[in-house]
């Protein structure tokens, strides 16, 4: 890959891995870190690289930093935090956008990428997989089940009123 294409790279896709970052973490400054290092990797590997691959690249890149990220928050976090998370979905909502959000934060994180990276981003069953390393049938598996707990979560009258 050249300088011009890893440039034209940035002006594409950094917009749309940035989204997807954001709607999974739920956090402007991490995100952008997030696409910083996704970006910083490519240019350490931009003689390695194909242009026409760069897109899947910096999605399963950013996803993987992602991962390990929530992975080792994980680990930190405290056990009174599971408490505050059922007060929160107690409270009414009147607003459509903060249930379906509330719903998706509900998702395991393999259903959350998955469900956000198909119906946000209008990734293919095929793209999601490698950008996830799961296999196209764990990919629409995992699209199949976050889609009926979101279902099941936004048709439950006590979320909507």
């Amino acid at each position: 890959m050249t300088v011009k294409e890893y440039n034209r790279s940035v002006e594409e896709y950094a917009d749309s891995v940035y989204r997807f970052v954001r709607a999974d973490l739920k956090d402007e400054e991490r995100a952008n870190d997030i696409v910083q290092d996704s970006y910083e990797k490519l240019w350490r590997h931009v003689a390695e690289i194909e242009y026409a691959v760069v897109k899947s690249w910096l999605f399963s890149t950013a996803y993987h930093v992602m991962i390990d990220i929530i992975r080792k928050e994980k680990r930190m976090t405290i056990l009174d935090e599971s408490h505050e998370k059922d007060l929160l979905f107690e409270s009414q909502y009147s607003d459509l956008n903060e249930i379906l959000h509330a719903a998706l934060d509900r998702l395991p994180e393999q259903q959350r990428s998955a469900v956000l990276l198909r119906d946000y981003e209008g990734y293919s069953y095929k793209e999601i997989g490698e950008i996830t390393g799961l296999s196209e049938a764990q990919v629409k598996i995992n699209i199949y089940r976050g889609r009926l707990a979101l279902k099941s979560y936004i048709c439950k009258i006590e979320t909507v009123i």
